[in-house]
């Protein structure tokens, strides 16, 4: 993350992130898949670090080996073809994006660093600082009932930030500049969606 400075003076945050190229490696239509898609590759990878069944496929389009391959969702999988290269050209200053990536993962962690309990008594004699607490009643229903809140794995999950909005596109390096955070790590794999109904 950084940050810079909009029109009127303000300082925003932003996170930078580099949108492509990504390159059309196989179009899915609703006839012959089921469903309309686009699988896009993104970061070239040498044909000969690549296994061989993608070997093969990554040559029906005729582009080079990738380290990532996903799919996205379109409404009009004719208009494109493989091997067409996406880049930051799909998006436009001022336009909001859902983001989705896999956050960061915590481990096995407590109730106090997974769900933000306050914890118990410091002093006086508490012997009760960081657990739980009571979970559940004795004689009814005499059972913890189902999705409480407990200790356990935290992160390392899918989740998607909704309407970011996009301060600035570079478009010589293909970096996308959106305000505020996004999921992951630095240098983590993030999928960028459009708001409206055409992805």
């Amino acid at each position: 993350m950084t940050g810079i400075f909009a029109s009127n003076g303000e300082y925003v945050p932003v996170t930078v992130i580099a949108a492509g190229p990504c390159v059309v490696t196989q179009i899915k239509s609703a006839e012959t898949d089921g469903y309309d898609a686009l699988q896009v590759g993104f970061q070239e990878k040498d044909l000969d670090k690549v296994n061989k069944p993608m070997t093969g496929h990554f040559k029906k389009s005729g582009s080079s080996g990738f380290a990532h391959v996903r799919e996205f969702q379109v409404d009009n999988p004719a208009d494109y073809t493989p091997g067409q290269t996406l880049d930051t050209e799909l998006f436009d200053v001022g336009e909001t994006v859902h983001i989705s990536g896999l956050i960061k993962g915590r481990g096995y962690s407590g109730v106090m660093k997974r769900h933000g309990f306050r914890g118990g008594k410091k002093t006086h004699g508490s012997r009760s600082h960081r657990v739980p607490g009571s979970i559940g009643n004795s004689a009814w229903p005499g059972r913890v009932i189902k999705g409480k809140k407990l200790p356990g794995r935290y992160g390392n999950s899918r989740q998607t930030m909704k309407n970011l909005k996009i301060m600035d596109i570079r478009e010589k390096e293909n970096l996308l500049l959106v305000k505020g955070a996004v999921p992951g790590t630095r240098n983590g794999l993030v999928q960028i969606y459009k708001t409206n109904a055409s992805k």
